[in-house]
């Protein structure tokens, strides 16, 4: 298949998020002109892009996709010939803690930008909208849990079991009923769990690198039986490239690593990663030792006991295969964070803060 497609304008909301850094740096390699769209929230950095703010095809507005006027005007100036939709807040356990303003931003949001969406589209001529598509990425979460066996795929009925996924759920149902309504040229995506560069220090992988340098306590909960299907980052944002161009209106993709492993069973193989470059790294001399830091913490609420994707139709339809393994994923994105604790030391620092003032 192509994998050379003719540049674009392609508008990225919530690009200063974790798959949004990435997947920006990945459109302006690739030659496309890029306009992220962020509200700059708490997991919202700018410094993850670096050297592409400067970059001459790139744009940033600053705005929360709720703000329909701003939206409205912004799309229409810039007339995207893609929209890649990842503005959300994403972690469930601050969603049981504040759960509407999962909603709000979620739901709402998604709604609004939908409509904004749909005006410029409808003004558009035909060429345009034949071209013209809105990939909507979205969670495996919002399909519940999973007994010992089994995986999720595209045919998969919604379950979603906490605030956080049900208010992702109710946005893939607004992206459906969009597209079903009126016709918007839409296509909805579903990945399990994210890893690698810049990821927000609360999530699991970075918060065990970053609580092992400082010598600070691994929470992991309830056994740490739970079962995650891990995808590198890179592989998911090669993924959403692949769909933008060649996948089928109205149609959603499950994106996996087929990469399972209980919470338990990856920390520990993240310590003995942190050991094994103990040496390499003698600045921090906790790494040693980063498996004593393991702490068992009461379980979390409504706690999705394993999660699996089936990546079989991506695979098939569009060619789509990912390049990481886990031991090879997993070092390298150690070594990241253990290179780059100037970006996340202060953001993991201030993770802490709000969690002591939450509590």
């Amino acid at each position: 298949m192509n994998d050379s497609p003719s540049r674009q304008r392609i508008l990225v909301t919530g690009g200063a998020g974790f798959i949004g850094v990435n997947l920006i740096r990945k459109l302006l390699q690739n030659g496309h002109r890029v306009l992220n769209f962020d509200a700059l929230t708490y997991a919202g950095n700018l410094s993850s892009l670096g050297e592409c703010e400067s970059h001459e095809n790139y744009e940033f507005v600053h705005g929360d996709i709720t703000d329909h006027d701003l939206l409205k005007s912004t799309i229409s100036r810039f007339r995207p010939e893609r929209i890649f939709h990842l503005a959300a807040e994403s972690h469930v356990d601050r969603s049981i803690k504040d759960p509407l303003r999962f909603v709000k931003t979620n739901m709402l949001g998604t709604a609004t930008l939908l409509e904004a969406t749909l005006d410029f589209w409808q003004d558009m001529g035909k060429q345009e909208k034949g071209h013209f598509k809105f990939i909507h990425i979205s969670t495996d979460e919002v399909f519940g849990s999973l007994g010992e066996s089994g995986a999720f795929d595209e045919s998969s009925k919604y379950f979603p079991r906490s605030p956080y996924s049900a208010s992702k759920a109710g946005s893939d149902h607004l992206v459906a009923a969009w597209r079903e309504t009126y016709g918007l040229p839409t296509i909805i995506t579903n990945s399990s769990n994210n890893y690698g560069p810049y990821q927000y220090p609360e999530k699991l992988i970075p918060k065990v690198i970053s609580n092992s340098i400082r010598q600070l306590p691994i929470p992991i909960y309830g056994t740490g039986s739970n079962i995650r299907d891990w995808i590198h980052v890179e592989d998911h944002c090669d993924a959403l490239l692949l769909i933008s161009e060649h996948g089928e209106i109205g149609a959603s993709y499950a994106i996996g690593g087929s990469d399972e492993w209980s919470n338990l069973k990856l920390v520990r193989e993240l310590c003995k990663i942190l050991a094994g470059l103990s040496d390499e790294f003698p600045e921090y001399p906790a790494l040693k030792n980063a498996v004593s830091g393991i702490r068992f913490v009461e379980d979390r609420l409504g706690h999705d006991f394993r999660y699996a994707i089936d990546s079989s139709k991506i695979k098939r339809e569009l060619g789509w295969l990912p390049r990481w393994d886990s031991e090879k994923g997993f070092e390298s994105t150690v070594r990241w964070y253990l290179q780059n604790k100037d970006w996340w030391e202060a953001l993991a620092e201030c993770n802490d803060s709000d969690r002591r003032r939450n509590k």
